[in-house]
Formats: C-alpha cells, sequence, structure tokens
C-alpha cells in the first residue's frame, strides 16, 4: 500500500474574481517549477482540504487546488447564483491562464471526476491526463439512486436522512430538502443541511469512519455541500443529457487512470462500468475491498501509484 506523501503548506494562496458575487480560493504548493496537476474536490460543494495535496510527490508537481463556487474557502459560501457546471468549467480556465499554465493534469474524484471529464471534454487541448476516481456521469438514474437507492445497504442511514422530511414529502426527497436547504431561517436550513451531509458520509466508507461523519456535519461542509448538490440535482448538473458518455471520442488521446472501489454505494461502480466501456482507452482499476472516499486504503494506494506513474507522461 503506497502512502500519501507528507503534509505540506502552499507557497501561495490566491482568490480570483468570478461572476458576481464569487470569488474563488485557490493555492499552489509543491514545486512551483514542476508539472501542474489540478485537483477537483468532490460534492459539488465540498471544498478541499489540505490533506488532499499529499496525492501528489511535490518534489514533481506544481499542485493546485481550488475550492469551486460557493464551497468551502471561496465566497459567498453555499451561494447558488450564477453556479452551474459550465461556468465552473469556465472558471477553470480563467485559473489556468491566470497562473500561466499551458496544459495540466487533473485530478477529480466523485463529483470531481463529472467536472474533469467535462473540463476535458470542453479543453482536451489543455489536459496531460486525467486521474479519476469514484465515477457520476450525472444521469438521472444516479440521481434517483442517491436518493433511493441507497437504502437498499444502507438503511439505517437512509431512514434518518428521509425521517427528517415529514413522511407526506418524502416521494420528492429532492425537492423537500432544497426548499429547506434555502430557507432563510438557519433553524430549518441548518439542521437539514446537516441530515444531507451526515447521510452522504456514512455511505461514503466501506467500513463505518466516525472522524469521515463528523467532518462533514461541521457546517461549513455540511452548508455548502448539501445546497450545491441540491441545486445542481434539480438542474440535472446544467448539462445536457447523457453529454459524458456522448461525448467521450473528444478524450481521444488523453491517458486516464479510473479508479474505482468496488463497493462504492454513493457513485457504483455500474457508472464507471459504462464509462470505460464507452472509453476502453482508459486503464480501469476496481479496487476489491473499498467503498467510496478517496481515503479508503485501497483507493489512496492506486491514486498515488497513478501519479507517480503519470511523472513519466510529463
Amino acid at each position: 500500500m503506497l502512502p500519501l506523501f507528507p503534509a505540506i503548506e502552499p507557497y501561495m494562496t490566491g482568490s480570483l474574481d468570478l461572476d458576481a458575487p464569487h470569488r474563488m480560493y485557490y493555492e499552489q504548493s509543491g514545486n512551483p517549477k514542476g508539472v501542474p496537476v489540478v485537483f477537483l474536490h468532490g460534492g459539488p460543494g465540498a471544498g478541499a482540504s489540505p490533506v488532499h495535496r499529499q496525492f501528489f510527490d511535490p518534489a514533481f508537481y506544481r499542485i493546485v487546488v481550488l475550492d469551486q463556487r460557493g464551497a468551502g474557502r471561496s465566497t459567498p459560501l453555499g451561494c447558488l447564483e450564477n453556479n452551474t457546471t459550465p461556468l465552473l468549467i469556465g472558471d477553470l480556465e480563467k485559473l489556468r491562464a491566470v497562473l500561466g499554465i499551458e496544459k495540466w493534469f487533473v485530478f477529480g474524484g466523485s463529483w470531481g471526476s463529472t467536472l474533469a471529464l467535462a473540463y476535458a471534454e470542453h479543453h482536451p487541448n489543455r489536459c496531460l491526463g486525467l486521474i479519476l476516481r469514484g465515477i457520476f456521469l450525472a444521469r438521472a438514474s444516479e440521481a434517483q439512486w442517491f436518493f433511493y437507492g441507497i437504502k437498499t445497504l444502507f438503511p439505517e442511514p437512509w431512514r434518518a436522512f428521509a425521517e427528517h422530511i415529514p413522511e407526506a414529502e418524502r416521494g420528492d426527497l429532492l425537492e423537500a430538502y432544497y426548499k429547506r436547504l434555502i430557507d432563510p431561517d438557519p433553524k430549518v436550513s441548518v439542521p437539514a443541511a446537516r441530515a444531507w451531509s451526515t447521510y452522504e458520509a456514512s455511505c461514503s466508507t466501506l467500513l463505518p469512519n466516525p472522524g469521515l461523519v463528523a467532518d462533514f456535519a461541521s457546517e461549513r461542509i455540511a452548508f455548502g455541500l448539501s445546497r450545491i448538490e441540491a441545486h445542481y440535482f434539480r438542474n440535472d448538473i446544467f448539462l445536457p443529457k447523457d453529454f459524458i458518455l456522448d461525448n467521450v471520442g473528444r478524450l481521444k488521446g488523453i491517458p486516464a487512470t479510473i479508479v474505482q472501489g468496488r463497493y462504492d454505494i454513493v457513485c457504483p461502480a455500474f457508472t464507471a462500468d459504462d464509462l470505460h466501456r464507452a472509453w476502453p482507452e482508459a486503464e480501469y482499476q476496481i479496487v476489491p475491498d473499498a467503498g467510496h472516499s478517496a481515503f479508503e486504503p485501497g483507493i489512496r494506494s492506486r491514486l498515488v501509484a497513478a501519479t507517480e506513474k503519470f511523472k513519466a507522461l510529463a
């Protein structure tokens, strides 16, 4: 098992003005003259953490980490105005230009894999390679699984999630939650945000991980994650139906590694399998003893191995 690289601090941080009212946090760490790699966090809305720098050898990579609109250290937290997938793609291009980067590796898991794929399909000439984990293709069937299918394997967390909503509204959990998450009264929105975020975290690992659940229950993560996820789910992720699979031909020639936990319940393996069948050139690795989280030991190790392997492609 390959460990993460040692913890490091950024050598610079910044804030990029976007469409009002958004300002996007970003940072750079590692080698200022190294090969650029951009880390795309999940959610949408989860934000990035210092530990995400540790997937990359800091002596080799120029590591770019950002918090997407409304997430993490970007402001305003949880803002839904001017928050769409095409705008996030544009933000990446704006940041790349500001940093003077011609091409970069793109690393993303869960929603980060969606954004990485959509970005690469729009800007294939800017991608040195893709490292993807826990594939989400933004299809209606995947959203339906999140709201109702997960209960087949995680009935207790699902029940807590569903029972936050009155029984009469449980036929449309997305709409019921959205109504509460956008309520201006924090006594309504904050408990709903924590119920949503705790549900997702409780289903993200093969074995229980109370630390992860507690982290997701923090107000910063819960508020950004739940509001923005609900916003994106309600709007079909702001992409045309089947956009990613229909445009996978645009990825031809881009080196890629897909890492997927066999027991990923949040983003089940059938989605990664669909992507691989449409895109057989991508290296596809199933981790037999892992769930969804990037920090499951087997997934973490495969991701670090991929960043090491990709050194030869730079």
